[in-house]
């Protein structure tokens, strides 16, 4: 009696073996990416359990890639930076992952998942790989799982991993807690921007981009870097963080894209060389860590059956204004760690 091919087994709900799925990986099979992917987005706790034991057969072959977090304002020219930058390069030998995060719809879920069709020549890019994910109900501007999908492409020998954000406000620095570098893409604006800018995410910055210095706006969006540069000095800077660089270019003309490029490998080969990029990365990791333990307590609160009448009470309490939310927490804590 024949076996049942991979795509078969998966049809039937047999998972692949996680050490032929890594070995996949690791010889740049794309679709054995996409469907590892896929799983760890998955909900479901067979696929959850699949999806660890495969990230734990992977990790050595992990964390030699560039990893770049990319946001900024919609309408700034996010997907058109990302092809000019990976069209650059791929032509000069390297491989380019792209994890871009679409907005999820509160009402269905869904999500527009465009980035495909906005990258149309990366797209076809042996040596780039484009996967978007929906945001879900994750703050941050990033995928619940964005992290292993990091290391998903690595394994899979992409050497330059790059995430796009959804867009840009308070919360979504969750992309500086685990990138090596933060680049902020901006519009050229006048000095009002600068009065309203988000000082946040600008502090979290490593490159700043003024897109579209092209036309009539090529001499504002100098004017818009200069400004930038200026604010940039008078916020000063931590003594364990680089010098913060401000750069207007184009995207569409593509007009100092290979100086954004040499910006971004100076940066980080100066952070790798002095070990900032190593100690960066465990402090990433520690947070990751803390993050899932955080989020499996909270899991465990809301499914686990023998807390369920401690959850409804406390949590009817909470919203009937009896109780003070921090106290509520509490309890719900005390109710687990004694189940």
């Amino acid at each position: 009696m024949s076996s049942l091919s991979a795509s078969q087994q998966q049809q039937a709900g047999a998972l692949p073996d996680p050490r032929e799925a890594a070995d996949k990986l690791r010889s740049g099979d794309r679709r054995a990416l996409a469907r590892a992917l896929t799983f760890v987005e998955s909900r479901r706790a067979d696929h959850r359990d699949w999806s660890e034991a495969l990230l734990t057969e992977i990790m050595p072959d992990t964390g030699a890639a560039h990893r770049i977090g990319l946001t900024g304002v919609p309408g700034v020219g996010k997907s058109t930076m990302i092809e000019a930058l990976g069209d650059h390069v791929t032509r000069a030998g390297h491989r380019i992952a792209v994890l871009a995060v679409d907005p999820s719809s509160k009402r269905s879920g869904g999500s527009i998942l465009g980035d495909k069709t906005r990258m149309e020549i990366l797209s076809r890019n042996p040596n780039a790989f484009i996967r978007p994910s929906p945001a879900g109900e994750t703050l941050g501007g990033v995928a619940r799982r964005t992290r292993e999908g990091m290391l998903l492409c690595e394994a899979a020998g992409y050497d330059i991993v790059l995430v796009e954000t959804v867009g840009v406000g308070q919360s979504e620095t969750a992309v500086a807690a685990m990138t090596d570098i933060f680049v902020l893409m901006l519009l050229p604006a006048g000095g009002d921007e600068l009065q309203g800018m988000k000082k946040g995410i600008v502090e979290l910055a490593d490159l700043i981009l003024v897109n579209k210095a092209d036309g009539d706006l090529k001499d504002q969006a100098r004017r818009t870097a200069a400004d930038y540069h200026g604010a940039l000095r008078l916020l000063g800077k931590p003594a364990s963080r680089a010098e913060v660089a401000v750069m207007a270019c184009s995207a569409t003309e593509r007009n100092r894209i290979e100086d954004v490029w040499n910006r971004i490998d100076g940066f980080l080969s100066e952070a790798r060389d002095s070990g900032r990029l190593t100690q960066h990365r465990a402090e990433q990791a520690s947070a990751w860590l803390w993050d899932e333990a955080s989020a499996a307590l909270i899991e465990s609160l809301r499914k686990d059956p023998s807390v369920n009448d401690v959850v409804r009470e406390v949590e009817s309490a909470v919203m009937s204004g009896t109780l003070p939310a921090s106290v509520g927490a509490k309890h719900l804590v005390d109710a687990l760690l004694r189940r």
